[in-house]
């Protein structure tokens, strides 16, 4: 496993991170979670993401327990906020920052979070209250950096034009895969700009990239497509079409000795601005796979033909 700095902060993170959206707490079950959580450790996997959301805060109890006996800092936690928790409970606004906060970390058993993360944008919060929110929290020692999921450019921009005067933004959390590469277009660039890396999440395209899918053909029983509280996130990226120019990538990662999942995690790692990848585990063996990206360095000519296949 290597390991990149994440943004300006001092925190080095593991090239794949272990994620536990739509998994861990909501349709994985504990012992399966458990052992992938294991097989993270082993494999040298040193950042758990996660986020208040997730199974309405069942994966973060999940993280608590499953976390509880290995030594503190011997990982880097990640948590997240903005979406609905109740009816009245949401956004990014002072009360909110500070009531989920401490919420998270009840249900992650730890005294801080090293990456507190805005898991949107919040429109109906002026921006300086939740960056003043955010600085507060950093300097209890509640949270060690912050960071945010899916902004815009200017977004992250205006953000940035708010430092010294506020803590400053360490990464981002944006969707990237082969089959989805819109943070090349301002998110990347703003963000490479001002000592701000990214985390990755779906690299495998909610799996499509592993090659299980085929065109023509139901999904496998025992994959995410095929299970009802989840697949539906999946269907963009299922059409027939797609999922042909995907079987055009088989030949390249043989032609590597690698997996058709280690391919596309290691094409998101050839942006040097990446610093992890997220992978979303049901089994400790699919950790294993996905863990061998790490390392993996993809020549121009295998770039070329990549680009050639979803051009």
């Amino acid at each position: 496993m290597r390991y990149r700095q994440l943004g300006d902060s001092d925190l080095h993170v593991s090239e794949i991170s272990l994620g536990s959206w739509l998994t861990y707490g909501v349709a994985v079950d504990e012992t399966a979670a458990l052992a992938c959580v294991d097989a993270s450790f082993e494999a040298g996997i040193n950042f758990i993401d996660t986020a208040n959301i997730y199974g309405k805060g069942t994966a973060e109890e999940f993280l608590g327990r499953a976390l509880a006996s290995r030594p503190r800092d011997s990982y880097v936690l990640a948590t997240k906020l903005f979406w609905p928790m109740t009816d009245t409970d949401r956004g990014l606004s002072r009360e909110q920052v500070f009531k989920q906060i401490d919420l998270s970390l009840a249900r992650l058993r730890t005294d801080y979070v090293d990456l507190y993360q805005c898991h949107r944008w919040d429109p109906e919060t002026p921006l300086e209250e939740t960056m003043e929110a955010l600085t507060e929290i950093v300097q209890a020692g509640k949270v060690r950096y912050i960071g945010f999921s899916e902004w815009t450019a200017p977004q992250i921009q205006a953000a940035i034009d708010l430092v010294p005067g506020v803590e400053k933004f360490v990464s981002s959390q944006p969707q990237y895969s082969i089959l989805w590469r819109v943070p090349e277009e301002g998110v990347i660039p703003v963000c490479a700009a001002n000592g701000i890396s990214q985390i990755v999440w779906s690299p495998l395209a909610q799996g499509v990239l592993t090659g299980k899918y085929l065109p023509g053909s139901p999904p496998p029983d025992d994959s995410r497509a095929a299970n009802d509280e989840i697949g539906g996130w999946m269907s963009h990226f299922r059409s027939d079409d797609t999922l042909t120019r995907v079987q055009q990538l088989r030949p390249i990662a043989d032609g590597l000795g690698i997996s058709m999942a280690q391919l596309a995690i290691a094409w998101t790692l050839r942006e040097p601005n990446v610093a992890s990848a997220i992978i979303g585990a049901s089994r400790p063996e699919q950790v294993v796979d996905n863990a061998g990206a790490s390392g993996i360095e993809l020549d121009a000519s295998t770039l070329a033909a990549i680009d050639a296949i979803f051009a």
